[in-house]
């Protein structure tokens, strides 16, 4: 088994919900750390991070709605919490307002 540390990286994140992490396919993923900053020169930003399971066909929120205030940013998943992902599952994070995220997603890749 080869395990990989890899950062995913996404920029201007806007009010479409976007994948920012997908496992590959044959892979056990456990994420590290995601944090989100906010790009946004004049406005907070409320932002929402979801992860879908592709085995199980379910839609779940990692955080809901939470405000990051100008030049600010948020650690979502880091420190004592991780996640684990199978194949195929993948991360999703939509922002209130347009282009004004960037996203860090920081895994474990299990192969």
């Amino acid at each position: 088994m080869a395990n990989t540390f890899k950062n995913s990286i996404s920029g201007s994140i806007g009010t479409a919900n976007t994948i920012v992490y997908q496992a590959p396919a044959a892979t056990s993923t456990t994420v590290i750390g995601m944090s989100v900053a906010n790009t946004n020169l004049n406005n907070n930003i409320n932002v929402s991070a979801t992860l879908t399971s592709a085995g199980q066909s379910k839609t779940v929120y990692v955080v809901r709605n939470t405000t990051i205030p100008v030049g600010g940013s948020v650690v979502f998943v880091g420190g004592d919490q991780k996640i684990a992902m199978s194949a195929g599952d993948f991360i999703s994070v939509q922002s209130s307002v347009a282009a004004s995220a960037d996203v860090i997603v920081s895994v474990l890749e299990i192969s």
